[in-house]
């Protein structure tokens, strides 16, 4: 978020007494502007102004330096029972000695963390960058974003229904025939059937490549598949016509070529009189 907008939330949460937790687990992954801004930058910038007692943050090592396996968060507050209260429960969950030692080894070299953290950032940019083209030549819309490892596919215009049973549906055939791992919206609690996550940050550039080919080869039998639905339902369409006509033996085609023939008797339209 950028900076005025962590500014109208930190001042409304000032304001009616709510305590904000803000999780910053995605910092290290903006690659786009607005550049990162911590909600602590904000309390900091303006001192006395808000209750910082208000303001927690949260974040991890998962995302920013890749280390999902290791299971390392933080809890950074202003607040010192809360602090003390974390301190007291990290004993159920406690980071081994080994682990330990490698991330203090790891962050305490800055000029390394600095260097892999902006490295980072332009290739997940880039990578982002060829992703989205390459949906884009086939029809398939995202979501704009500037972090993170994700992005949102708008697969909404081949669901037959706008609903969660039509998305999982359409989330079954991209897993088991088109052989691609990717999430549906509802896993996220997606307001709107049809979206779908796309992590393009865990495959190299051949795989990429590879995920693209079969999206692509995906989107054109939905399109054919599409095309001969709808033939189907003109098709419909027009033998359900022929079964409505009246049997005065004028031609379906001499009709069809006569709009007027076929008006309504209760049309308000008539034809202009000379």
């Amino acid at each position: 978020m950028d900076r005025e907008t962590l500014r109208s939330l930190v001042s409304f949460v000032n304001d009616k007494n709510i305590h904000l937790v803000v999780d910053e687990i995605f910092s290290g992954t903006v690659f786009d502007s607005p550049d990162f801004v911590s909600v602590a930058e904000i309390v900091e910038d303006e001192p006395g102004r808000f209750n910082r007692d208000l303001i927690h943050v949260v974040c991890s090592l998962s995302k920013d330096l890749g280390l999902p396996g290791f299971r390392v968060g933080v809890i950074y507050s202003f607040n010192d029972a809360v602090v003390r209260c974390a301190r007291r429960m990290s004993s159920f969950g406690l980071v081994s000695t080994q682990t330990q030692h490698l991330l203090a080894a790891m962050l305490g070299d800055e000029e390394f963390t600095s260097m892999y953290l902006a490295e980072s950032r332009q290739r997940l940019a880039e990578r982002r960058r060829t992703f989205e083209a390459g949906l884009r030549e086939v029809g398939v819309r995202s979501l704009d974003s500037n972090a993170g490892l994700f992005c949102w596919m708008d697969l909404r215009h081949l669901l037959e229904a706008k609903t969660v049973e039509e998305e999982l549906k359409l989330w079954r055939i991209i897993v088991h025939e088109v052989k691609l791992n990717i999430s549906p919206g509802a896993s996220f609690h997606c307001a709107e059937s049809g979206w779908f996550r796309v992590c393009f940050a865990n495959m190299d550039k051949d795989t990429m490549d590879t995920a693209l080919g079969r999206i692509r080869a995906f989107m054109a039998r939905a399109e054919r598949h599409r095309a001969t639905n709808e033939k189907k339902k003109k098709w419909a369409a027009a033998a359900a016509l022929r079964l409505s006509l009246p049997r005065n033996g004028r031609r379906y085609d001499d009709i069809l070529i006569s709009p007027h023939l076929a008006m309504s008797p209760h049309s308000p339209l008539v034809r202009a009189a000379t």
